[in-house]
């Protein structure tokens, strides 16, 4: 299928167009231009792409076009029924899904909200009872409002699942049936995810009919513009290594991943004396999320540690680097987080620390990408054996070899405190 250049050749709604235009967006990226035509055309799709290229877009358009050319009977209490549902993981990704639909909807007339946990109820369901076209909301919250009989789905056109991995992930996939078998039978059914792993494709076999299939990237290729790293580090060590690539002046925004937590609370805390840090993870309420992502969008804070669930949703431009303070459990959460850089027309680097108990998941890392990440060996906390014993894998690599290790541009040289091996914190401080 060839990627159409203009949004002119999309067959777009005059005003979406125009909205469009407004927002400063000047041609399709390859989802939008292989998903939005079948969508139009009223068909099931099924997206595969990687964060950060512009799948928003690829559903919010013609959802608010086909709810334009038609403007069905009020509902019993003359408000405007629900015609569309959006689904997302998270909070985080909830927002920006229903900023899009708010941004092109007041172009056609469609209005939409969102609803998510962690706040209260009471606006949301006020909100519903008002009556909206467009519904934006995660599984959780929006179970409980059903069973408040807040609103219905009986009337809804077209349902959008978005980031359909990370609802497995999360747990979700039985609240989405139950949630998707409210709906109508012959209902448009999008979904959009980052990875197809076997029980994704599962799901799209019972909720989808004979979906047009789209996708710009192999399954689970990190983006182009990504240089990946990987360093061997002891874990007593993580800290002072992370101090170390965080003293050079490229890192100009940096995300650092943990595994849990308490582990994003640790390495935050740990930070604190040393660096302009915020952390986001579950335990957080909505207003600290948006206090600590507002602050390191404007760049009052260099450092964003996020877990894997928490991050999902954020789009902050100039992400210069990904940090994986500790390797993901799940392989497919890696390529979720060095998305987070690269985005748009920007480069981006993804550095991993790895240590002793973490050597089977870069295997399995590896594995699922088909190639070796890079050794960055030049550092001053690089533990000897590492690289060698992590490498001896036979089986490592699927298929491909993968380039040898070098430092990226930028790194590699003395810290400007001067701190080496041996000085600076105690070797011993634990995060």
């Amino acid at each position: 299928m060839s990627d159409l250049t203009r949004f002119e050749d999309l067959s777009l709604h005059p005003a979406l167009l125009e909205a469009v235009r407004a927002a400063g967006f000047t041609a399709p990226t390859p989802i939008q231009a292989r998903a939005i035509p079948p969508a139009l055309a009223g068909r099931d799709v099924l997206g595969c792409a990687q964060t950060g290229t512009g799948k928003t877009a690829a559903f919010v358009l013609p959802l608010l076009q086909r709810l334009a050319a038609s403007r069905p009977a009020a509902g019993p209490s003359g408000a405007r029924p629900l015609r569309a549902l959006v689904l997302a993981p998270t909070r985080e990704l909830a927002t920006q899904i229903g900023d899009a639909v708010t941004l092109f909807g007041a172009a056609v007339g469609v209005r939409g909200t969102t609803v998510y946990g962690g706040v209260a109820e009471g606006p949301q369901r006020r909100a519903l009872r008002e009556g909206v076209d467009v519904l934006v909301a995660t599984p959780g919250r929006l179970e409980d409002l059903l069973r408040g009989r807040v609103t219905d789905l009986r009337r809804v056109e077209i349902a959008v699942l978005d980031e359909a991995d990370r609802m497995l992930d999360a747990g979700f996939v039985a609240a989405v049936r139950r949630i998707l078998g409210g709906t109508p039978r012959e209902r448009q059914t999008l979904l959009f995810s980052a990875t197809l792993p076997p029980a994704i494709v599962e799901l799209t076999r019972a909720l989808q009919r004979e979906p047009v299939s789209v996708s710009v990237a192999p399954q689970a290729t990190p983006a182009e513009r990504v240089e990946q790293h990987v360093l061997f580090v002891s874990r007593g060590d993580k800290r002072r290594l992370l101090e170390h690539l965080l003293e050079d002046p490229a890192v100009t925004r940096a995300l650092v991943f943990t595994r849990t937590k308490r582990g994003a609370d640790r390495v935050a805390k740990g930070l604190a004396g040393f660096e302009r840090v915020e952390a986001i993870h579950g335990d957080r309420s909505q207003s600290q999320r948006e206090r600590a992502l507002e602050r390191f969008r404007a760049g009052a804070s260099r450092v964003l540690v996020a877990t894997d669930l928490a991050a999902r949703g954020i789009d902050v431009e100039g992400v210069s680097h990904v940090i994986n303070f500790d390797l993901p459990d799940d392989s497919e959460s890696y390529v979720h987080r060095i998305g987070r850089t690269g985005r748009a027309a920007a480069s981006g680097i993804a550095l991993s620390l790895c240590d002793a108990d973490e050597r089977d998941r870069l295997v399995r890392i590896e594995r699922l990408l088909r190639q070796r990440i890079p050794v960055r060996r030049e550092h001053p906390y690089a533990a000897s054996g590492e690289a060698a014993t992590a490498r001896q894998a036979p089986a490592r690599v699927a298929a491909g070899g993968g380039r040898g290790g070098f430092a990226p541009r930028g790194y590699g040289r003395p810290s400007r405190s001067g701190r080496g091996a041996g000085s600076g914190r105690s070797a011993g401080a634990r995060w």
